[in-house]
């Protein structure tokens, strides 16, 4: 059983559900994604996504793209995400890493050497936002190969044969996309969320986790009533960018979001 497994079957039997807080890793300087990663299990994440800093993030709104750019600028390259994965395993064998972004970048290491490192480094899953299912086979091969689960994304558009397509390819849990838009965008509308997270438990048994419209504790709560994990991103990276001038406040001020984020879930989002 890989390590996402793991945790959501201990959550299920706990009656909780996962916090899945996101920031992209190197913002807004590189020394403060391992410490800020720690911060976030201490205040109550499950699992956590890592971003992959991408010159030309398509599916994020300006908020994260900033938080990318800011990465960049600071020279947060693939090698150097998958080092901070290595550091972060020092001191904690059991939250689950996530690894979120675009194929490109690993697509110029080449499929079996990413896949290859990022296991022998202590990353669990690979979501790449940009990778149809059609073309997801040598990728998913070499990410299973590894033991690496396999995350895709599902959309309020995606039609039954495409949700079916989808789901038989992944593993660890799947990501349903709230929002029709970027991440960031717009307020999200339960009822019509959790009519699509039905839909999709007809076609998996995997945990299904939602994101892109996760602003507070509030829509937290809300969120948790219908999916088996939260995800958090642009709320967080936010308030990431109004702290950059002092990223000694990082940790402490993301923390204090999600302590409230993870107050709110256990409170109502139990089964």
């Amino acid at each position: 059983m890989s390590r996402i497994a793991e945790c959501f079957a201990a959550l299920q039997e706990q009656g909780r559900k996962a916090l899945v807080p996101y920031i992209t890793a190197g913002d807004p300087n590189p020394q403060v994604t391992v410490p800020l990663m720690h911060a976030m299990v201490a205040a109550g994440a499950d699992i956590l996504e890592l971003g992959v800093p991408f010159s030309d993030p398509m599916a994020d709104g300006p908020v994260i793209q900033k938080a990318c750019e800011r990465a960049l600028a600071g020279g947060t390259s693939l090698g150097d995400v998958l080092a901070m994965v290595a550091e972060f395993r020092q001191r904690d064998q059991n939250t689950p890493v996530v690894l979120m972004g675009y194929l490109n970048p690993i697509e110029i290491m080449g499929y079996q050497t990413f896949a290859q490192q990022a296991a022998a480094q202590g990353v669990d899953g690979v979501l790449t936002v940009d990778m149809p299912p059609e073309e997801a086979e040598p990728l998913v091969m070499a990410c299973q190969e590894q033991g690496l689960d396999r995350i895709f994304l599902l959309a309020p558009t995606s039609s039954p044969e495409r949700m079916e397509q989808i789901c038989a390819l992944g593993s660890g849990f799947v990501y349903y996309v709230s929002l029709k838009g970027v991440t960031g965008a717009l307020t999200l509308d339960v009822d019509d969320v959790g009519q699509h997270v039905a839909m999709i438990r007809r076609h998996t048994p995997l945990p299904v986790g939602v994101g892109f419209g996760i602003r507070d504790a509030e829509s937290a709560s809300k969120v948790a009533t219908i999916a088996d994990a939260v995800v958090v991103g642009s709320a967080l990276v936010k308030r990431i960018e109004q702290c950059q001038d002092k990223p000694e406040a990082i940790p402490e001020e993301i923390g204090a979001l999600l302590r409230a984020m993870r107050e709110a879930i256990d409170a109502t989002g139990s089964a």
